[in-house]
């Protein structure tokens, strides 16, 4: 029994030895890291009722969250008891969402919940029923307005102004970059602030870059990007640097192409003034079928001129 006891002794020593070390306060020797917890994500809901084969839904995100989206679709004439419905991302069916869908209230519906953490997650989600009718949700970051389809167009040594705006309707970014296109890249632009050359000024929801001195290397294409927690969103700016004798091209040709005509009319007459002139003596042949009158009287019958002598 006192063997027992002991036993018994040695091993609630061993546990409380085993429990102070496992759940150390964080004094100087302990290794145990702090731990850390991000905010949670917050939550959001995009529902669409369709009836047709189809509909496309844009979701603007602008951080990260947990979203759910949930497809009603109302089927065609002839509504089987149940079909088959699933989740496709970017054009591929996500892996474990398909599953029966059955007819309730005469409409099926389709509900996933998503969580976006990171420009990764943006896209095009689709929940698909039966290979029948589709809903398309896109989810990206607000767009830049005005998009310019022409390039701007400046002279060598003046200096121009790039602007991008965020329409007031949409969601305002938290800051803008401006990038310049190098090859297949994009350069950041962050000019010091009393840089020669570019200035950046941000101000509410535009941004403006200026170049000064431009020179024809400064063509190329620019990009504005509006920053937000979940990506940055870039719109393109081209830029077209000229000489101020480009516009005068299409004169200087005219110009050209009248002193050659010009010219080929001055050659042709002067060609013509100095050629060969025409011959007005007759022939023999000629002079002996003239006429009594075209000879002006000067020729006579022989007979006549045979009874005067």
């Amino acid at each position: 029994m006192l063997h027992s006891g002991v036993k018994l002794c040695a091993r609630l020593l061993l546990l409380s030895l085993s429990w102070g070390g496992t759940h150390s306060t964080g004094g100087p020797g302990s290794t145990l890291p702090p731990v850390v917890s991000g905010p949670p994500l917050s939550s959001d809901v995009r529902s669409v009722v369709f009836k047709g084969e189809s509909q496309v839904e844009e979701v603007q995100v602008v951080r990260p969250l947990r979203l759910a989206l949930e497809c009603t679709w109302t089927g065609s004439q002839d509504r089987p008891h149940n079909i088959s419905g699933f989740w496709r991302k970017d054009g591929s069916e996500l892996a474990d969402s398909r599953r029966p869908v059955l007819l309730e209230n005469q409409q099926y519906n389709l509900r996933r919940a998503f969580s976006i953490t990171d420009e990764e997650g943006l896209g095009n989600y689709s929940c698909v029923f039966d290979n029948q009718a589709e809903v398309d949700f896109i989810l990206a970051a607000p767009r830049v307005g005005e998009v310019r389809d022409k390039p701007i167009v400046s002279y060598v040594g003046d200096s121009v102004v790039l602007q991008c705006k965020m329409e007031d309707t949409k969601p305002q970014p938290n800051s803008w970059t401006w990038y310049r296109a190098n090859g297949t890249d994009k350069e950041l632009l962050d000019p010091e602030p009393d840089s020669p050359r570019y200035q950046i000024h941000n101000q509410e929801g535009k941004t403006k870059l200026t170049v000064r001195n431009l020179t024809e290397a400064d063509s190329g294409a620019y990009y504005c990007g509006a920053v937000y927690d979940i990506s940055v969103t870039l719109s393109r700016v081209d830029l077209r640097v000229i000489t101020f004798l480009e516009p005068l091209k299409p004169f200087l040709v005219i110009v050209g192409e009248v002193l050659v005509l010009v010219s080929l009319i001055l050659l042709y007459e002067r060609t013509k003034a100095h050629g060969p002139q025409p011959d007005n003596t007759l022939s023999d042949d000629q002079a002996h079928k003239l006429t009594p009158d075209d000879a002006g009287g000067e020729v006579t019958d022989s007979s006549t001129r045979q009874r005067k002598v």
